[in-house]
């Protein structure tokens, strides 16, 4: 990709550090109780854990074919599906009077879920579209994937089970530390490719934005279908809709070593702020007109 060797140091080297303190922050508002929490609302967590790991995937997969994507995009918009809720999820839920808890729960489920699911998902993608030889996630680079999301988190929750007041000191900063990460890296992602930027951003712009729309709106009908209460559907949708585009940069930039497969979730993670937030104005001024 011919870029300077300092700035591949950086995301060699830094973005995964930064990613590993991301999610032992997340690890850090975490309990065995959140998992427990799971056995007393199965049916929520089951709804959105089956759409999250199935149908996403399945989405993007119908998306990508239907728009005939570049091969490395290709697997970039698959990366990106198999990325599990972030913590800015429980940030949205807050704001339109979702299932917090339920948001902690499933975010924490679905990080130990996705250090299995992404190399499945994105094996499968670098296999179906042809893409690079060099792209494939060996065993080496799974058990990576798995050390950058998993390995954090537990460690966190352990902090947390001992240091409860640091803990709750340490939410903040590294809430702040998770945007400013996210912000950064995905404008160097976008800046990296900038003289392709126009031609992606007409690639991708509309299948990110469409797979958004699509993530929030079936979080939020599957989970009114299937009877569970207004608190819970906002959870689920802001939790599928809203992903940790931070993994997916990561994996993009430092284990693939491709800023192109990483263009997707750097365009998503700019879309799904203004997507995520009008939706949630939406199906909250509906909820109120109903109950009116």
């Amino acid at each position: 990709m011919g870029e300077p060797m300092n700035d591949s140091a950086l995301i060699t080297v830094g973005l995964p550090i930064a990613l590993a303190i991301i999610m032992f922050g997340l690890g850090l508002s975490l309990t065995v109780a959140d998992f427990a929490r799971v056995a007393r609302s199965p049916k929520a967590v089951v709804v959105a854990l089956v759409i999250q790991v199935l149908l996403l995937p399945a989405v993007a997969f119908g998306l990508v074919k239907a728009f005939d994507l570049d091969p490395l995009l290709a697997v970039g918009v698959m990366l990106l599906a198999a990325s599990p809720g972030g913590t800015t999820a429980n940030l949205f839920s807050h704001l339109f009077h979702g299932d917090v808890a339920l948001n902690v729960s499933l975010t924490a489920i679905n990080s130990v879920l996705a250090a299995f699911t992404i190399p499945l998902i994105t094996n499968f993608a670098i296999g179906h579209f042809d893409a690079d030889g060099e792209l494939g996630l060996q065993f080496g680079k799974v058990l990576q994937v798995i050390a950058i999301v998993l390995v954090p988190v537990v460690l966190g929750m352990l902090v947390r089970s001992r240091w409860l007041d640091f803990a709750r000191a340490a939410d903040r900063p590294v809430r702040i530390f998770s945007i400013l990460v996210l912000v950064i890296v995905a404008v160097g992602a976008l800046l990296g490719e900038r003289e392709n930027i126009g031609g992606y951003l007409q690639d991708v712009g509309v299948v990110t934005g469409l797979f958004c729309l699509i993530s929030l709106s079936v979080g939020y009908v599957g989970a009114r279908l299937l009877r569970l209460g207004e608190a819970q559907a906002v959870a689920c949708s802001m939790e599928i809709g809203i992903h940790n585009t931070t993994i997916a940069l990561t994996i993009a930039l430092s284990v693939l070593d491709s800023t192109e497969v990483a263009i997707p979730a750097a365009v998503y993670s700019v879309l799904m702020y203004v997507l995520a937030t009008a939706f949630g104005f939406a199906i909250t001024r509906r909820a109120a007109a109903t109950s009116a």
